[in-house]
């Protein structure tokens, strides 16, 4: 017998069990997205116009990527809905790019994985989410085939000068690509925005006509006195004072940027920047309106703040009065490879009040559980600096029998087909000595979502190894429920101590 005929004989289309990530998993992202949400869901969103952090820890396959998918879906439905207060949305997921470049600029044994991430400061993590936020801003600016439905590269014309001005200055620090060399890619970006600075180089031809004059005035009586007398004044002093004096200004404005420009190459740790690149960049810009601005070229926090407010008062404009960053997938990246000590050293220095409390800015953070046991062992200095007494959150992100049982019938309502019985639950594919609540006590025993589908696949498909295509039976006996679920605890026993996958 086929699960296929076994589902048909309920009016089900395709099987509600057969997927395990909310990342590819269609049933969830088609159907079930708006429907069903965990018991916390009101605490982890909390409120769109006025964000707050939340810090959810839960075991693989508890749902947190499900959240993350709900809450990118509830954003957009927010913002649909009040054009003018919406969220800007950074999705902090996909680490890889950040720590393989980060690796790479280490030397010596600090390039080893557990040594690396030891070395990871809070001001990379800002790094990370102003180079996010600036790409996408500057992707619809220098691609005319980008296209973003948040923003308009008209919206972004009409900016204020000051904004245009901040906004190249994160598109020198922040904005890369690998299809044109950053110098291009952000002269075409200045050209777009209309950003003009015609007396910018007004030191170069400073240079050039001050070096022009001395030439002329020293040889003024080459007519007269002959070439060889003339060329005898190259050896005065004068001469060649007077032609440094005119460069002056340009050489010291050239090593000055150069030397701002080294350390902003050395600082910005998750980027590889050319120095000479971006002296270039940072010379298009008129002094007066560049020179004690904030830049990240020291190993602090402060200057990120202030380029972070930068981005804030870039995106008002464009209707955006709030900023959501979504934190998943810390376990995946291959430098950290699901070692819980890793991604303490990567978590442990975003944990901060001052940082999680930025006006304007609020953090979901969907982290693995492995890292509460180190979250316990934290002495008091890193709790009053962090104040997860402040940060809603949640320890576990637990699932009850009576919410799986609730999960598994939606699913099944949610791939029923034409003429199927809504009123069809899970319990209807069980005999009649099997109720509810000897579901529900077993569901309880599978904690989260993940280990439910894999134990009602499994079911089905032991339930379906025991009839014929002929002889059909459209019920699972209680037999078939307990074998099923005293191997499936075997299992779930053996990924507890680490003896399996989960």
């Amino acid at each position: 017998m086929k699960i296929q005929q076994f589902l048909e004989h309920f009016r089900i289309r395709i099987n509600p069990f057969s997927q395990e990530d909310a990342q590819s998993d269609h049933i969830f992202q088609q159907h079930c997205a708006e429907t069903i949400y965990h018991p916390a869901w009101d605490k982890v969103l909390g409120d769109t116009k006025n964000p707050s952090t939340s810090i959810v820890f839960g075991e693989k396959g508890s749902g947190k990527t499900a959240l993350r998918l709900q809450l990118i879906s509830s954003l957009k439905n927010h913002n649909i809905e009040n054009p003018t207060e919406r969220a800007f949305v950074i999705s902090y997921d996909d680490l890889n790019p950040f720590l393989d470049t980060f690796r790479d600029r280490l030397r010596g044994r600090r390039r080893n994985p557990d040594q690396a991430l030891q070395e990871w400061r809070l001001w990379d993590h800002m790094d990370a989410l102003l180079t996010l936020s600036t790409r996408r801003l500057c992707n619809v600016i220098a691609d005319p085939h980008s296209t973003d439905p948040d923003f308009d590269v008209n919206q972004l014309r009409e900016l204020p000068r000051l904004r245009k001005r901040d906004l190249l200055m994160l598109a020198a620090f922040y904005d890369q690509s690998s299809d044109q060399s950053h110098w291009k890619r952000w002269a075409r970006i200045r050209r777009r925005l209309g950003f003009m600075a015609p007396l910018v180089h007004w030191r170069f031809a400073v240079g050039v006509a001050v070096t022009l004059l001395v030439i002329a005035f020293a040889f003024r009586n080459i007519g007269t006195d002959g070439l060889l007398q003339t060329l005898s004044v190259l050896k005065a002093w004068w001469f060649w004072a007077g032609i440094a004096a005119g460069w002056f200004p340009w050489c010291r404005r050239y090593v000055s940027l150069w030397w701002r420009a080294r350390q902003i190459a050395k600082q910005v740790r998750i980027l590889e920047h050319g120095t000479a690149a971006l002296r270039k960049i940072l010379s298009r810009f008129p002094a007066q309106e560049i020179d004690g601005q904030p830049m990240p070229s020291r190993d602090r926090s402060d200057d990120r703040y202030e380029l972070l407010a930068k981005l804030q008062r870039i995106l008002k404009p464009l209707g955006f009065t709030s900023i959501i960053v979504l934190v998943d997938r810390v376990d995946e990246p291959h430098l950290i490879n699901g070692s819980a000590q890793r991604m303490r050293d990567f978590l442990w220095s975003m944990f901060d009040n001052k940082f999680l409390k930025h006006p304007g800015i609020g953090f979901k953070m969907l982290l693995p559980r492995d890292v509460v046991y180190f979250l316990n062992r934290e002495e008091r200095e890193f709790y009053e600096r962090s104040r997860l007494d402040k940060q809603n959150l949640i320890k576990s992100l637990e699932w009850t029998g009576e919410s799986l049982f609730d999960m598994a019938t939606n699913r099944i309502r949610a791939c029923l087909a034409e003429g199927g019985d809504p009123q069809t639950t899970i319990r209807s594919f069980f005999a009649d000595d099997v109720t509810s609540e000897d579901l529900i006590s077993r569901f309880a025993k599978l904690r989260v979502p993940r280990h439910l589908f894999r134990f009602l696949y499994r079911l089905l498909t032991e339930h379906c190894n025991k009839a014929t295509e002929d002889n059909p039976s459209w019920q699972i006996s209680r037999t078939t429920l307990d074998s099923t679920m005293e191997s499936y605890a075997r299992e779930l026993e053996a990924m507890d101590r680490g003896l399996g996958t989960g």
